[in-house]
């Protein structure tokens, strides 16, 4: 017998007499037994490359199915830097959207996030870390961890993703807040016109203008309002289509 301690479960391989493994039997439903069963697939992959794409997606997998804290800790097990940001992204943002975060996640993202000693990977996942922030509603924790990055335009960045996240879910002062903290001209026109895109795609046409009339580039402005007309032009095109 063989066997594999992951974290949370001890997963049985059965050896036959001839000395091959036999995989242990999964319910397909049963997502704690087939992700640890991955994760032992994972031990056994040699390319780090290859080894490091199974962890980020087994740890994805389990932050949706409510199990976040326990995805963590397959990212030191990951070699590559910018993969572990993007790991630390997925855990967060997967965590978010499927509406189970829970308690003390980001704290020990930003934790992970540390570890990381490849400067641009780590300013990466510091930007990863406030989207997800902002995509569970922590508006607050988000500009915190934005306002901590060191590099200007990697902070800049992640004050208009921010943004762009808080623009989906409709929260036009808080979009507006989070720009204002942007420090460069050319960031915060892209901030503002991607944002006024974003309301206009949702159909809130005043708050795509009112967010388009703050874009110091009169062209940008330009091409931000045209958007708009674009946009209220071919909703009406399809809501004539609908009506005959």
């Amino acid at each position: 017998m063989k066997y594999y301690l992951l974290p949370g479960i001890l997963i049985l391989l059965m050896v036959s007499p001839a000395g091959a493994e036999t995989p242990p039997v999964c319910n397909a439903t049963d997502q704690v037994c087939m992700t640890t069963y991955l994760a032992s697939l994972a031990e056994q992959i040699e390319k780090d490359s290859w080894r490091d794409q199974t962890y980020r997606e087994l740890a994805k997998t389990m932050a949706t199915d409510g199990r976040a804290l326990d995805a963590i800790a397959y990212i030191p097990k990951i070699t590559n830097p910018d993969t572990q940001a993007l790991t630390i992204r997925g855990i967060g943002m997967e965590a978010a959207m499927a509406g189970q975060v829970p308690d003390g996640l980001f704290p020990l993202l930003r934790a992970e996030a540390e570890k990381i000693t490849h400067p641009p990977s780590y300013g990466i996942a510091l930007t990863y870390i406030a989207m997800a922030q902002a995509f569970a509603g922590d508006d607050a924790g988000a500009r915190l961890t934005a306002s901590q990055m060191e590099n200007e335009d990697l902070r800049n960045k992640a004050y208009g993703e921010t943004a762009e996240i808080q623009a989906e879910k409709g929260k036009f002062g808080l979009a507006m807040e989070s720009i204002s903290f942007i420090g460069s001209i050319s960031f915060k026109n892209k901030a503002y016109k991607n944002v006024s895109r974003i309301f206009a795609e949702n159909s809130k046409y005043q708050e795509s203008f009112d967010t388009a009339v703050h874009i110091a580039n009169p062209v940008m402005q330009a091409e931000a309002v045209q958007f708009i007309l674009d946009t209220q032009r071919k909703e009406q095109e399809k809501a004539q289509v609908k009506e005959e």
